[in-house]
């Protein structure tokens, strides 16, 4: 690997990726980076939770944010310790309650790389904010940007969180659930607020991201590509205002445009 590809190479990468490409040149033999994939299995009080898949950056975040969003922890202090360990591939967390029950119905998800989730309940967002169409777009060309792991090997996707006005918030990984678990426990840490802020990501918005986004509180979800039939009807059932094919000067919005200003 030359020096100039050493500087790219950043967490989440895996680097000197033997590749044949093929241009109108002909063939050349190269090395490429690509998205790094782990197994990352979470124990809660020494007992196995869940193995998920995912890119091995902002572990604590990941784990957080997941706990979080599926109800076993609600904040902080339901914990006692969290220990990353990544030579084994490992989280190990500790709750304050050592009685825990660790919930056992497990759903698959349509995320990427197979998705889990433990928790299915709808909380309706309940919302004044209001936004433009052009403040969503000018949040978008920042958001594409800041896609600091894409930009190096591609392959993984984006969310960011948002006010009116700038980032909060950019998480990456190879699902998209993830990067929204990313968000969630970064925000935890940081001590950040999601209630009333845009949810802004780079894939499909299943119904399971929208769930995670209205645990979240947050009354407005944009992406560059389309929702599922299932989300647009959750979108309208729990007041969120759902924004697809977000690019250049165009959008569609699918559920509760009022927000944009649409009448």
């Amino acid at each position: 690997m030359s020096d100039n590809n050493k500087q790219l190479h950043i967490k989440g990468c895996v680097p000197d990726i033997h590749c044949d490409r093929f241009s109108e040149a002909g063939w050349e033999q190269t090395t490429v980076e690509v998205p790094q994939e782990a197994e990352i299995t979470v124990f809660v009080n020494q007992k196995e939770l869940v193995t998920l898949m995912c890119t091995p950056n902002k572990l604590n975040f990941l784990v957080l944010g997941f706990l979080y969003s599926e109800g076993i922890i609600s904040g902080l202090s339901d914990m006692t310790s969290m220990r990353v360990c990544d030579e084994e591939s490992e989280v190990d967390v500790r709750l304050t309650n050592t009685d825990y029950e660790l919930p056992t119905v497990r759903i698959l998800t349509s995320g990427c790389s197979g998705g889990v989730a433990f928790d299915t309940r709808q909380q309706k967002v309940e919302s004044d904010i209001t936004v433009s169409p052009q403040e969503i777009l000018e949040l978008m060309k920042q958001f594409l940007l800041k896609m600091e792991l894409y930009k190096h090997c591609g392959g993984v996707h984006a969310s960011a969180l948002c006010d009116k006005d700038k980032l909060l918030i950019v998480s990456e990984d190879i699902g998209r659930h993830n990067t929204l678990d990313k968000i969630q426990g970064e925000c935890l840490i940081r001590k950040i607020s999601t209630k009333d802020k845009l949810l802004m990501s780079t894939g499909r918005v299943s119904s399971e991201m929208l769930l995670k986004a209205s645990r979240m509180q947050i009354p407005v979800v944009i992406s560059r590509t389309s929702p599922t039939g299932r989300t647009v009807e959750l979108a309208n059932e729990l007041n969120i205002t759902l924004v697809g094919y977000a690019r250049g000067n165009r959008m569609s919005v699918y559920a509760h445009p009022e927000r944009l200003g649409r009448s």
